[in-house]
């Protein structure tokens, strides 16, 4: 390979690095806590499948760092309690909307899925805890790239599809993703919906763009364990 070509590709990836950083460094984070605040990693991996054009989340599918997919643990480590994990959450709520309350609980391989809800009810976010380090993070992907009113992307956006249409795409993708797989449950968030799905028992989720009808896979779970 001659010395030029090599010298452009070291720049382009350069400059790749530069991009990714800016990105990452320019995402407000309102709550001002350490140690259980949200964090961003890198936006890397499969996830996003795009239907049309463009529209939000188009810069990756899947935020890594602090959620359990980077993470090196010791041979001997242990996942925390259910228990630990809830009283975790309900800190962290209490700074990421005042008197949010935790909705749906999930756990993985990898991480607990946890949905927090207002005082109504309403879904406003999901949140996630990694299962041996107990780190408290927002969720990566839609969470942070599509929720229109609990993000720092926040926006006024038009619903193109209602909760039944959204189903109907994300069957439509699952009979490719996982032939044989169904949706299992649902929830609405702010500009997207996201569904439980899988063959018999939950397998994996994803979520539905509300303007523009995107798939987002949620790829950093890692095998479901129980609810």
């Amino acid at each position: 390979m001659k010395k030029e070509t090599i010298g452009m590709a070291v720049v382009i990836v350069i400059a790749a690095i530069i991009a990714a950083i800016g990105i990452a460094t320019t995402y407000p984070n309102p709550w001002g806590v350490s140690g259980t605040g949200p964090s961003i990693g890198n936006m890397m991996g499969p996830g996003l499948a795009r239907s049309g054009t463009m529209g939000p989340g188009m810069m990756g599918s899947g935020m890594m760092g602090g959620m359990g997919m980077m993470t090196i643990y010791s041979a001997d480590s242990q996942p925390i309690s259910g228990t630990d994990v809830r009283n975790r959450v309900l800190a962290y709520a209490s700074q990421y909307y005042p008197g949010a309350k935790i909705g749906d609980f999930m756990e993985f391989s990898l991480n607990y899925y946890v949905e927090l809800q207002d005082a109504s009810n309403a879904s406003i976010a999901e949140i996630l805890v990694d299962r041996y380090t107990g780190r408290v993070t927002p969720e990566p992907g839609p969470n942070m790239m599509w929720n229109t009113r609990y993000s720092g992307r926040s926006s006024a956006v038009s619903v193109a599809y209602n909760m039944a249409a959204a189903k109907s795409k994300a069957e439509k993708f699952l009979e490719g993703y996982l032939p044989g797989s169904a949706i299992l449950d649902t929830m609405q968030y702010p500009g997207y919906y996201t569904f439980d799905f899988g063959r018999d028992r939950i397998e994996g989720m994803l979520s539905v763009n509300a303007n523009t009808g995107a798939i987002w896979v949620h790829t950093w779970h890692g095998q479901f364990i129980g609810e």
